[in-house]
């Protein structure tokens, strides 16, 4: 008997497939960069899952109207500042992700009572940092930048009395003490960076537990006058808020060590300006800045038209550039991305893992988004294959909640506006796969089944 015969037929395809959706496309939620004007990174990222648009906006007066009432998640650099009345003007906004660490251009606490998570991306660049950190603290020491500029100025070294003139000042590092104010990723990396030069270090920060000192191999003390005190030189690494405005002032510079050095890779605001241009002016100490309180810094022109440090001898300015290099800029653009995707596809709050406003956030504002800031709209199965940036992510799903470690910043709570309500919330874009967009101003074109934007966000 033939077996084949026997077999049963298989089932013509046609006859197991379902109905045919024929109605609307559903929405996608928008997300823009409010302060930038290139997505080449973000997009690979976000493009199955959101419609991506930027603004290269300096105040939310630049932002389309289009952005300002239906951005769920926005991506934004240092360079805007979003105040209460700023988040106010967003209707749907659900998530703000600060690409880069510092948070201090975003009202953390409004946006918390408006119910919007603030995220930052802490762990990006830290090497950058720290070498830098460390550049500039050579070039205190050994003078380095100091005497090149000679040199292309075509100043002559005859002999070692010259190169005594020139390079007076310069110091032997070994057995100096370096005081690290804020030892947290960075300030840890520049600790054991200095100590292979023969530094002894200290550190101030009193959020930090008992112990950590012992693992490092370093020496606390807990004040910071303590370290001003015993360090001959100083570099910052703290984040900054309204307790450490001017950390570094009149006050605080005489208790420092005459002929001490001062280096801040961390937050402008953090060093009273004038303060220091008295104190170079009058030879106590020397000082190298990457950040500074008036960005872009312009030597030639600060508030009033006068910069205090314009003339201040013994000082090396940076344009706030120390965290930059081809590779953490896009590690940190797609991390920056993923904690929009993780907010969009998993189950907010707990997929979150940087938000730096739980403390403040309105839990009341998020009762009826259970699922994401896309109102759940993306099931587990339809993510199976979502992006990941890091071999060891693992895709996530509403499904699947993860949450990191705590982290210096801590890892909160999700999503929310003021606008919340018990229904899931709809994108409003009715974004088709590909071809122009319906209902988007004409400057902007569909990729794939993302958004690219070809100019600026403006009202036409």
């Amino acid at each position: 008997m033939n077996k084949r015969k026997m077999m049963p037929k298989r089932p013509r395809m046609d006859n197991l497939r379902g109905p045919i959706n024929n109605g609307p496309i559903q929405s996608r939620p928008l997300v823009a960069l409010l302060d930038g004007r290139d997505c080449s990174i973000e997009m690979p990222i976000l493009k199955d899952v959101a419609t991506v648009a930027f603004c290269d906006a300096q105040s939310t007066s630049e932002i389309h109207e289009k952005v300002l009432n239906e951005a769920v998640g926005a991506l934004m650099w240092h360079t805007i500042i979003l105040t209460k009345e700023d988040l106010e003007k967003f209707k749907a906004l659900k998530i703000i992700v600060r690409i880069g660490s510092g948070v201090d251009n975003i009202d953390v606490k409004a946006a918390g009572d408006l119910g919007i998570a603030v995220c930052n991306v802490p762990g990006y660049g830290v090497e950058e940092v720290a070498d830098t950190t460390l550049c500039l603290i050579l070039n205190l020491y050994r003078r380095t930048y100091w005497l090149a500029n000679m040199v292309r100025e075509g100043k002559k070294f005859t002999g070692p009395e010259q190169v005594r003139e020139a390079a007076q000042g310069c110091a032997r590092i070994r057995g100096d003490t370096l005081g690290i104010v804020g030892l947290g990723r960075i300030g840890s990396a520049v600790a054991l960076r200095a100590k292979a030069f023969g530094f002894n270090v200290i550190f101030y920060d009193p959020y930090l537990p008992d112990g950590i000192e012992k693992s490092l191999g370093l020496t606390r003390v807990y004040t910071l006058q303590d370290l001003l005190f015993q360090s001959d030189c100083v570099s910052l690494h703290c984040t900054l808020n309204e307790h450490n405005h001017h950390l570094i002032n009149e006050f605080t510079i005489k208790q420092m060590r005459p002929g001490a050095f001062l280096v801040n890779t961390a937050r402008g605001g953090l060093v009273d300006d004038d303060a220091l241009s008295s104190a170079l002016k009058q030879g106590r100490i020397r000082a190298a800045l990457d950040v500074h309180e008036n960005e872009p810094y312009n030597a030639f022109q600060g508030q009033g038209g006068n910069c205090p440090l314009k003339d201040a001898p013994n000082l090396l300015c940076t344009p706030h550039a120390a965290f930059y290099s081809d590779a953490s800029c896009t590690e940190l653009r797609e991390m920056a991305a993923s904690e929009i995707r993780r907010a969009i596809v998993g189950r907010v709050p707990e997929c979150l893992r940087n938000c730096v406003n739980k403390e403040y956030f309105n839990h009341s504002a998020t009762s009826g988004y259970p699922d994401g800031v896309n109102g759940g709209y993306y099931p587990p199965s339809a993510l199976q294959q979502a992006h990941s940036t890091t071999p060891h992510e693992a895709p996530l799903s509403s499904g699947h909640p993860t949450s990191g470690g705590p982290g210096n910043l801590g890892v909160g709570p999700g999503s929310g506006g003021p606008n919340s309500s018990s229904a899931p919330l709809p994108g409003q874009m009715g974004v088709p796969s590909a071809g122009p967009l319906s209902g988007l101003p004409h400057n902007i074109y569909s990729s794939g089944i993302g958004i690219e934007i070809k100019t600026k966000i403006s009202d036409s």
